[in-house]
């Protein structure tokens, strides 16, 4: 008998035809956990945003627990890869960062995934990626390091990108102008991203307003109970010119 994972339909799709993004969503090989939180998540309106198909060559950078990462997986199939890059200074604080998408990646059914421990400022994969994402971290690595490692990081991403690669900025918003303690709200205002990541050589392409929440005041913490899951975020598409 064949084993339990060549069985499931996301198998049969690395092997075969493409698994689409709504295929992917609704795939059995994804814990219970990130299934609920789809509602307020919206990943089938992010992957199209962001253009995800078969063969892409992906970077998922401060992948947390792998929500995307495996969604990533399901999408690119066995004719593209996802790379899961966890911060080196994340893992010196917490040894067990990449404890999660290690387990991801051991598993035969997301044979696509590897995991890199790498500093963000040098990021490295073998093959020059299609896409770079990352969702809700990007205020950590600006308030946490600071502005120039930001833009560090920025640089880093363009360098690994091919001619014409996109990069996806997902973050919780703060209003603009919002003093110091705006890092402890876990927020960035959106145009600070716009600015670091342009500056970096990107040109911004768009932006979408699926996970837009008007009634969000941007004043509370976003692990307050009276917000957390339900934050105002902005979805930012760059691109790195063709020539």
């Amino acid at each position: 008998m064949a084993p339990a994972c060549a069985q499931s339909p996301l198998y049969q799709g690395r092997r075969g035809a493409a698994v689409g993004i709504a295929a992917a969503v609704a795939s059995k090989d994804r814990p219970d956990e990130d299934v609920a939180r789809d509602a307020d998540r919206k990943p089938a309106s992010l992957l199209a945003f962001a253009g995800l198909k078969r063969g892409m060559n992906v970077a998922d950078i401060m992948p947390g627990k792998g929500y995307f990462t495996r969604l990533f997986s399901n999408v690119v199939g066995g004719d593209g890869h996802v790379w899961a890059i966890v911060p080196t200074w994340l893992v010196a604080k917490k040894p067990a960062a990449a404890d999660a998408v290690n387990a991801i990646a051991a598993m035969p059914v997301f044979a696509n995934v590897s995991v890199l421990v790498q500093p963000l400022d040098a990021i490295q994969v073998p093959k020059r990626l299609d896409l770079v994402w990352t969702s809700q971290n990007y205020h950590d690595i600006y308030y946490a390091s600071g502005p120039d490692a930001a833009l560090a990081f920025d640089r880093s991403v363009f360098a690994a990108l091919r001619p014409g690669g996109e990069f996806i900025v997902i973050d919780h918003v703060a209003n603009p102008g919002a003093g110091g303690d705006v890092a402890k709200l876990h927020r960035i205002d959106p145009a600070i991203i716009r600015q670091q990541v342009q500056a970096a050589g990107f040109h911004f392409e768009s932006e979408s307003k699926v996970l837009a929440n008007p009634d969000d005041t941007h004043d509370l913490p976003v692990f307050d109970p009276a917000i957390r899951g339900h934050t105002d975020q902005v979805v930012l598409k760059f691109r790195k010119p063709a020539r």
